[in-house]
């Protein structure tokens, strides 16, 4: 009886079942689809909420990198329950460029699922941030918590348009690295591992991801609107952070550096080394 190979998929069978989940990803049900993106919109808001939660009133205490490498690790939640829990995630989706280029995934398809996965993030995402306001969790740590949202929020509208963009590229590399990498995996606890590294990097790095922030920037938004008087008591100047500059100054930047991180410097690399010539 031949036991089960446990040992990881090298490279090249790596690159073989990223086409294989391309195809899989572009010619889904769009019901389906976009269930699923929900589903993905929400498990990262989760784990930006673990994030915010977590280094909520740590600017004092702690130094600033310990800070965020805490941030960066509970924030893997969020890609863990995306892999795991089989949702569809915009960033990780880039990565179905590798079987588009290899002739086996259509431009319209292609484009289709990024549209509908794109639009279900936001849905999941901004949904979660709406329960998160109604449960006034924000409120908690003595208002800690809601204080570095805004604070986090804030930051993010008050990039500059080019910043955002590199930072964007360099996240969503990391990103669609971590995806990659859990193509290797023969099991739950591989796909785990590959994700943690990459994504710690990301987040405590500072980079910018298209779907978290469609959580962080609309919580903000939200405790502003809906909270003036706590709002008020953190001191905050947050004339800048306004629905405006959230979709001009962040999201669309975003989206454009986390589009070329994952499909110029991860799927058309990795895909030019192994599937090029088998085209």
């Amino acid at each position: 009886m031949n036991e089960p190979r446990i040992d990881a998929l090298l490279p090249a069978d790596m690159a073989r079942r990223a086409e294989y989940i391309g195809v899989s990803k572009a010619e889904a049900p769009i019901l389906s689809m976009f269930s699923l993106a929900i589903l993905a919109g929400a498990f990262i808001a989760l784990g930006a909420i673990f994030a915010t939660t977590v280094t909520a009133g740590t600017a004092a205490a702690w130094p600033f990198g310990v800070a965020k490498l805490l941030s960066g690790l509970v924030f893997c939640l969020g890609l863990i329950l995306v892999i795991v829990g089989g949702a569809e995630l915009f960033t990780g989706n880039n990565l179905i460029v590798m079987a588009w280029a290899s002739g086996k995934v259509s431009t319209r398809n292609l484009l289709r699922n990024w549209v509908i996965v794109y639009v279900g993030n936001f849905v999941g995402s901004v949904g979660t941030a709406v329960l998160l306001l109604l449960s006034k969790q924000y409120t908690f740590g003595g208002g800690a918590v809601g204080t570095t949202a805004l604070s986090i929020a804030n930051g993010k509208v008050n990039l500059g348009f080019l910043q955002a963009i590199a930072l964007g590229i360099l996240c969503n590399a990391l990103v669609c690295l971590a995806v990659w990498l859990t193509f290797s995996a023969r099991s739950t606890i591989d796909k785990i591992a590959a994700i943690i590294f990459p994504i710690t990097a990301f987040v405590a790095a500072g980079f910018e991801h298209s779907v978290a922030n469609m959580y962080f920037i609309p919580m903000g938004l939200l405790i502003k609107a809906f909270d003036p008087t706590f709002t008020a008591g953190t001191g905050l100047d947050l004339s800048k952070l306004t629905w405006g500059a959230f979709f001009i100054n962040n999201l669309l930047p975003v989206t454009i550096g986390n589009i070329i991180g994952g499909t110029v410097l991860v799927a058309a690399i990795y895909w030019s080394i192994f599937l090029r010539d088998k085209k």
